[in-house]
């Protein structure tokens, strides 16, 4: 929504507003008919009072619209004094952690402001840097930017909504630490237990990453220590919300705090008691783990339980999932955008909309196979209402999540209740010792389990690219066939199968338009050589040898691109002709030099499409020139920036089209219309 309406919300909220009460009170005094027509113009005055009030919270909400940001005031070579808001991160490179500007020096002026921005220092650093700490640096901040590759997630917008639109790179030299330490006590015992909670978990479960960290994100959903190639593998195998806090947690926490309140005599006798232990408890549990939307969404629902629970009143739960939502979204407004809670709400309503309905299809004696029944049940209801988003947000689905469900969640339950024990009796070495070979021992059970189910070869379906219109559809086509199922009227059964058709017509259009498509990709991946030739669903990778060997790396820089673009085959691409790195691909000619080359003077000019230059070969724009007539010059992003700038000043100066990909994103050229088409 444009700047001016939101601005505009106040006005807007105030006059719907009286216009609402005035309908309130012309209610009585108007005909039975007038009447019904005075509650729509009430319904729609409600709605649109929502709507504006959500507006107008997103607004302020965003820190770019508040005078005293930094932004607002921030120019280059500035100085700055920061706030280290959190321990600092290790990473493969640097150590990274969230700051928070308090000021910035001007010509030797200071102006106080304030905003997140996020920090990377260097390895070299000598000095410890610790939460609450102070530093001055006058390094130039950067703008967190998209890389521009097709089919990437927005970091941009994600930065946004973080309230941190900005980073900065920081060597030992670049920062000074400031005698001054602002330290928030609440933020201090959170960071220390959570500390202490780690340390006595690597200290009797282990320093292994695959079995620790899967124990730290069980617990409290700390996943710096888990390894990517194990969390990739709970994510294929439809387990993920294990690792990813959940209402699971929090549900076993609150059973947990339930049975040791009614254990203790007094505490029993108090119900004022008995709540404020259970409320401080699991909000000091969501605090401890990050306080993420979906832990969030969890507290606010058990918290409404815990207290009808108190005054024997029992709440609807959808009037909680309602009231949670809002709160949330009052909270900040961005959440509705956090996939997190999106997932978290959607299973939490799929399971008490079809739960009951799934149940009822069998009638099951035993006891014991009742109960596993019901588990099935549950798990079913749950991927009702959650399947469509998540092949839309992570393109595949867990074929065999069934199974590992069934599996996985008893014995992480297991796992939970054994680190609780843990850290209960940690000052006790010797049951500490044994909780903790137990610990690992299971956890290392469960890693195998998710591990051989994910070696499957049919254990997921991959590459699955639907958009947000097929979303749609596929959920209307899977809410009428519920409808039609629960309510057993056939004018569901029709409307899902005309979603169901639409659904399919745009599948057939969008595997018509990918079997025609031939596009050049050249990737922006930062110091590397990354370029996609595709024609249908092939493709043909020519990269650097550092990247083609790192799997890692091209997952996250290329895969997106070839899941939008429906990429799954490497082989020949029947439209290209390749001699060394000449290229004839349909009737465009594309040259890639990544190597110096000696010319020699033709009597004609060579016609070229694109040139690539890759990886600073020593030329000049101006001796290509003299050689070939190139429609457009494109600059790989494993060029030295100096090199760039120089190519740029001389096509500037030859009047001819270049592309930078370090300046503009990924370069997308369209080989059958002969246009750049970038995302």
């Amino acid at each position: 929504m444009i700047e001016w309406y939101w601005q505009l919300s106040v006005p807007i909220i105030i006059l719907q507003v009286a216009c609402f009460f005035a309908a309130i009170i012309l209610f009585n005094f108007l005909p039975i008919g007038a009447r019904f027509k005075l509650q729509i113009v009430q319904g729609v005055s409600i709605n649109l009072l929502l709507i504006s009030f959500g507006l107008f919270i997103t607004w302020q909400k965003d820190i770019r619209n508040d005078k005293n940001w930094f932004g607002n005031h921030y120019q280059q070579g500035n100085g700055l004094i920061i706030r280290i808001e959190e321990p600092l991160l290790e990473k493969e490179k640097s150590y990274k952690a969230n700051g928070y500007v308090e000021a910035i020096v001007q010509n030797d002026t200071i102006i106080s402001c304030k905003g997140k921005l996020l920090l990377y220092f260097s390895k070299d650093s000598t000095t410890k840097l610790y939460y609450g700490d102070e530093i001055y640096t006058s390094q130039n901040l950067q703008p967190i930017k998209n890389a521009g590759n097709p089919g990437e997630f927005n970091y941009e917008q994600y930065a946004i909504f973080q309230q941190a639109p900005y980073n900065v790179f920081l060597k030992e030299k670049d920062w000074v630490l400031l005698n001054e330490k602002n330290v928030n006590p609440f933020k201090q015992f959170i960071f220390s237990t959570r500390q202490y909670i780690l340390s006595v978990l690597q200290k009797n479960v282990g320093n292994d990453k695959n079995t620790s960290g899967v124990a730290e994100a069980l617990l409290i959903g700390y996943t710096n220590d888990l390894d990517k190639d194990v969390a990739q593998a709970y994510t294929n195998t439809g387990v993920v919300h294990i690792i990813a806090l959940s209402g699971m947690h929090l549900g076993l926490l609150y059973l947990i705090l339930l049975w040791v309140c009614n254990a203790i005599p007094i505490v029993k006798r108090s119900k004022v008691s008995k709540l404020f232990i259970i409320l401080s408890c699991i909000w000091l549990f969501a605090f401890l783990t990050g306080a993420s939307a979906s832990v969030f969404r969890s507290a606010i629902v058990f918290t409404c339980i815990a207290i009808g629970n108190a005054f024997d009143k029992k709440s609807s739960i959808y009037n909680s999932l309602a009231a949670s939502a809002f709160i949330l979204l009052c909270y900040n407004p961005y959440f509705l955008w956090d996939i997190g809670f999106q997932l978290s709400y959607l299973a939490v309503l799929s399971i008490a909309i079809f739960q009951q309905s799934v149940y009822n299809w069998f009638y099951i004696e035993n006891k014991w196979l009742d109960k596993l029944w019901k588990l099935i049940s549950l798990t079913l209801a749950a991927q009702i209402l959650t399947f469509p988003i998540c092949i839309y947000y992570f393109h595949q689905f867990p074929v065999l999540f069934l199974v590992t469900n069934l599996l996985a969640i008893p014995l992480s339950t297991i796992i939970l209740f054994a680190e609780i024990g843990l850290m209960t009796l940690s000052w006790m070495p010797s049951i500490a010792t044994s909780l903790g070979k137990t610990i690992f021992w299971l956890t290392l059970l469960l890693n195998k389990i998710i591990l051989k189910i994910n070696a499957l070869p049919f254990s997921v379906i991959n590459n699955l690219s639907i958009s947000l219109l097929s979303t749609c559809l596929l959920y209307l086509c899977v809410l009428f066939i519920c409808a039609w199922l629960m309510i057993e009227k056939k004018k569901f059964l029709y409307f899902s199968l005309i979603s169901l058709l639409l659904f399919v017509l745009i599948l057939d259009w969008i595997s018509w338009v990918t079997a025609n498509q031939k596009q050049l990709i050249v990737y922006n991946i930062p110091q590397h050589q990354a370029i996609d030739l595709t024609e249908g669903n092939n493709y043909q990778f020519i990269a650097d040898s550092s990247l083609s060997t790192n799997t890692t790396l091209q997952n996250f820089d290329c895969k997106p691109a070839r899941t939008l673009l429906r990429l799954n085959k490497t082989g020949a691409l029947p439209s290209l002709f390749a001699a060394g790195n000449i290229y004839q691909f349909n009737d465009k000619r594309i040259i890639l030099i990544d190597k110096p080359l000696n010319f020699k003077p033709l009597p004609q000019k060579i016609d070229v499409d694109i040139i690539i230059l890759s990886r600073s070969p020593k030329l000049s724009i101006t001796q290509l020139a003299s050689v070939f007539n190139c429609k457009e010059y494109v600059f790989d992003t494993s060029n030295s920036l100096w090199k760039i700038d120089k190519w740029k000043k001389d096509c500037d100066e030859l009047l001819l089209h270049y592309y930078s990909v370090p300046d503009k994103g990924a370069f997308v050229f369209d080989v059958n219309r002969g246009t750049n088409t970038n995302y």
